[in-house]
């Protein structure tokens, strides 16, 4: 079977959703994480499902890659995954609430000022929202990352770089776009 013609139409589709992508969205986002990064801010973040995959890939990205290379004055990074202490969300989900396994670890970690960074392709992860909402209240600057029409993470957190497609998959593949897009310019220009 030839799928030719169906991998040109995914590949077009792609093309033309992330030419509707505001670059200036994305350069404040990373404004938002040079801003953390000089502050020796935490930066958190969190996904649920390929979401949760993208959040991993950020802070192999940017506490490794950018720090390649830079001199001992360099001042890293300090990405942490909220969805990688498996025992930690299993716990939470099966005493409390799987809408809260992200809040309750920024209940213990959480400093005003920090960073929080939510990615939801539809925008409306319960959990995710959750942690958005606490860092809102308590000083903390928020990024979403999301796709479809937004959802409530488009309107509830401070700096947001939608994709405004009504497909999930090119929304975590342009996600992991701009996790490698940001890596690369800000471990060029990160002094």
């Amino acid at each position: 079977m030839d799928y030719t013609n169906a991998i040109n139409e995914y590949f077009e589709k792609e093309k033309c959703v992330i030419d509707s992508i505001s670059r200036e969205d994305l350069s404040q986002v990373m404004n938002v994480l040079e801003n953390a990064r000089h502050d020796g801010r935490n930066i958190f973040i969190m996904g649920n499902g390929g979401s949760a995959a993208t959040a991993s890939h950020f802070v192999c990205d940017f506490n490794k890659g950018v720090a390649d290379g830079k001199g001992a004055d360099f001042k890293p990074y300090r990405f942490i995954c909220l969805n990688d202490n498996i025992p930690s969300m299993l716990a939470i989900s099966n005493d409390i609430s799987y809408d809260e396994v992200f809040l309750h670890q920024l209940k213990t970690l959480f400093i005003s000022g920090d960073v929080v960074i939510g990615i939801s392709g539809s925008g409306n992860s319960k959990n995710v929202l959750k942690a958005i909402e606490y860092a809102n209240k308590n000083g903390g600057v928020t990024v979403g990352f999301e796709g479809y029409d937004g959802g409530k993470l488009k309107n509830m957190a401070q700096y947001n770089v939608h994709v405004p497609v009504m497909d999930m998959q090119i929304t975590e593949d342009l996600h992991m776009v701009f996790d490698h897009c940001m890596m690369k310019i800000l471990c060029q220009c990160a002094q």
